[in-house]
């Protein structure tokens, strides 16, 4: 068996087993497949039984290889995750008595604060999103309105049903990470934004879809290989929109709006743990690097206010 079956045998397991995401599959097939050719011969171009037999060393030169090539700490342990999981599988399956990761420390990561948009400008770009009024802007308006009043992930936003937003007007059902749903309370603004989009939606479905009739259900759908509009054209729109708002493009994307759902919501007085579950984190530590934000923010409060700040 070739490392290639290997690797795909993993990521069967993973699917399966683990509820991984396709985004994780591909995560872990790209990083398995840099690591395959690491450690391929030279000359001999197969190769094929080299991760049954990599060593530590082999391992620590593979990391020297990333930071040669100048990736990010955070990416090297990504990197290095992905192998521990991929020798576990295959000590589980036999084919290797120990895991040469094991004993190998990921490179020290610092912990980066999630970039967020200001109530301010969040404002601007919702109302440039609602003063589009043909059929695109209208879909424009409710895949904004739905990612800063949900703080979906924009994988969770492009993969959602019509169905799902059909349950209950106050509610929207989520489908996220491992395949676990969960319950996300939807603003009476939001809930006008999908109601105006769908009476546009049929327009968004293929010519095939309109004469036979058989539409797959996707809340946003697109004529692409996968039925629902990709995560990188919602990317594209929310940037052209950040144009039109006057605000830096750079400074937007969909994961930003997430941290502004967040961000804004904690500054108002909601509990972490209640954040935690909109967010859909399995862990709370995850959602407590918002507090870190707020801390910041609330320790520049004081040293601006505070008359016992005020240098004499």
């Amino acid at each position: 068996m070739t490392d290639q079956s290997r690797v795909s045998l993993f990521l069967e397991m993973m699917a399966a087993e683990r509820g991984a995401s396709l985004n994780t599959l591909q995560a872990y097939s790209r990083d398995l497949e840099r690591f395959t050719d690491f450690l391929k011969i030279p000359g001999q171009e197969t190769g094929g039984q080299r991760s049954i037999e990599a060593t530590a060393s082999d391992v620590r030169g593979y990391l020297e290889d990333l930071t040669l090539e100048g990736l990010s700490s955070r990416t090297q342990a990504r990197h290095l995750s992905t192998l521990k999981q991929y020798y576990l599988f295959l000590m589980e399956e036999g084919v290797r008595k120990d895991n040469p990761v094991a004993e190998i420390d990921a490179p020290k990561i610092g912990q980066s604060l999630p970039k967020f948009l200001s109530v301010a400008d969040t404002e601007k770009l919702l109302e440039a999103a609602r003063n589009t009024t043909d059929k695109e802007g209208i879909r424009l308006r409710a895949l904004v309105e739905l990612l800063y009043a949900t703080g979906m992930r924009v994988t969770e936003l492009v993969s959602l049903k019509v169905s799902q937003t059909q349950r209950d007007p106050r509610i929207l059902t989520v489908r996220g990470k491992g395949n676990k749903e969960r319950l996300v309370p939807l603003s009476p603004i939001a809930r006008e934004a999908v109601d105006s989009y769908i009476v546009q939606r049929i327009h968004f479905l293929s010519p095939q879809e309109q004469q036979s009739g058989q539409d797959q259900g996707w809340l946003f759908p697109s004529r692409g290989k996968s039925g629902y509009l990709t995560r990188h054209r919602v990317g594209q729109l929310l940037k052209e929109l950040a144009v039109k708002s006057e605000i830096n493009p750079k400074q937007i994307s969909p994961h930003i709006l997430r941290h502004a759902f967040a961000t804004h919501l904690l500054e108002n007085g909601a509990d972490l743990r209640s954040v935690q579950k909109m967010l859909g984190h399995s862990d709370i530590s995850t959602t407590q690097i918002y507090t870190h934000v707020l801390q910041d923010r609330l320790q520049r409060l004081v040293l601006d206010h505070h008359p016992l700040s005020t240098k004499d």
